[in-house]
């Protein structure tokens, strides 16, 4: 028997601070800490909510294992304080995982099989590295050439993406300074409060002059990664790191992080049950692959679609999250759609910095943009808003959301 479509409302979200891997914030944090972290903050914005009508947590992660393994997502549901009813599903769609766990979340609520829902995501790159522990690449993919693309590094597909649609490397600069200067100028102005969750770190250290452990204690709150000496000079200092004569640097690419998001998501039926107040809705999502070797131009395929599934145009977008995962295909995206008459205003696509100043910790990423989607409209009174980005493998995603 068909199940009647209803809408989706997202009525909480947030996200941690986002920290550089390997020496930041959550250098020595279990990703599982900070998933729960998210998750009961999210919690804490719907007080009227009975825990218990939570049907499942879908978590988005790009490499569950190790720290992050055993299924995070049902580890953090639990450890959350959740009933024990509130099942957990840990997801992988690499760079879109958490987006992706928004849109299996809402469907399951629109075809009426589920009135509340969590998703999320979180990714620790300082306790997994990308690639994982133990990357192995199935042989087949060096067996054919149309499939060598899947092996390639993400720093060389973003110097095929330059190279093929012409991006310089005066551009990239020029692309990644300014995402410095926006993200200092919304931390400055106090953007990001809403969206953020502070989280507590503590560390322990043995006491050299006793038989003592010393534990010490501070509170994160802004993003750790936008530098204020970032400047063009310096980034034209930099080689680059992918190819010898190549153009994509470390200054002019996303920087692997650590960070958390979480939402709510609920029926018209529980937003009434429960005296919700409904943020935004989940319109529309959208997947569309794309030659491995270019995946950086995923959005080009993904972002017509979901617009069309929305009906809606480009125009209508108040705000755009379109992840940075390099500055080449960002650019290429952009001047793509343009070339197609899909035209993204530039003031309006990442008015916060993106991921080249704030971060991007893959299957997190989703999420975490998705919520500064969400209070970027609020704040801002905007309504249509889209968080998109290019997927490793060759793949892209994007998602729309309406605020009410």
């Amino acid at each position: 028997m068909s199940k009647q479509v209803q809408e989706a409302y997202i009525c909480a979200a947030t996200r941690l601070p986002i920290g550089k891997s390997g020496r930041g914030y959550f250098k020595n944090t279990r990703p599982d800490e900070m998933l729960t972290r998210a998750i009961q903050a999210a919690l804490a914005q719907v007080p009227g909510l009975d825990p218990a009508a939570i049907e499942d947590a879908i978590i988005g992660c790009s490499f569950p294992e190790g720290e992050q393994g055993m299924n995070i997502a049902r580890v953090a549901a639990v450890l959350s304080g959740l009933p024990n009813t509130v099942g957990g599903v840990t997801i992988n769609r690499y760079c879109a995982s958490g987006i992706t766990a928004l849109a299996m979340a809402a469907d399951r609520i629109r075809v009426g099989e589920a009135e509340v829902m969590i998703a999320g995501g979180v990714e620790s790159m300082s306790m997994v590295p990308m690639g994982g522990n133990k990357p192995s690449f199935p042989p087949a993919i060096f067996e054919r050439d149309e499939n060598i693309g899947l092996a390639y590094g993400m720093g060389l597909t973003a110097e095929k993406v330059a190279d093929k649609w012409k991006v310089s490397r005066e551009a990239q600069d020029a692309f990644a300074l300014e995402s410095h200067r926006r993200a200092l100028a919304a931390i400055e102005g106090g953007f990001f409060k809403d969206e953020i969750t502070p989280f507590e770190i503590v560390e322990r250290q043995p006491d050299l002059s006793g038989d003592g452990v010393i534990v010490k204690k501070r509170v994160v709150d802004i993003d750790e990664g936008p530098r204020k000496d970032t400047s063009a000079e310096g980034l034209a200092k930099l080689k680059p790191v992918f190819a010898a004569k190549g153009s994509v640097t470390a200054g002019n690419s996303s920087q692997t992080s650590d960070g958390a998001g979480a939402l709510i998501v609920a029926s018209e039926a529980a937003v009434k049950r429960f005296g919700l107040t409904p943020l935004a809705r989940f319109v529309s999502f959208t997947v569309r692959g794309v030659p491995p070797e270019i995946m950086g131009i995923g959005p080009i395929e993904a972002i017509p679609a979901a617009l069309k599934l929305a009906g809606i145009s480009a125009a209508d977008l108040d705000w755009v999250e379109l992840n940075e995962a390099f500055a080449a295909q960002s650019l290429a995206v952009l001047n793509d759609l343009d070339s197609k008459g899909i035209v993204l205003d530039r003031a309006k696509v990442n008015p916060n910095g993106g991921a080249i100043a704030l971060g991007h910790p893959l299957g997190a990423t989703g999420a975490i943009r998705a919520a500064s989607v969400i209070h970027g409209l609020r704040r801002t009174g905007g309504k249509y808003g889209m968080v998109t980005m290019c997927v490793g493998a060759g793949q892209g995603a994007a998602g729309i959301i309406e605020r009410l």
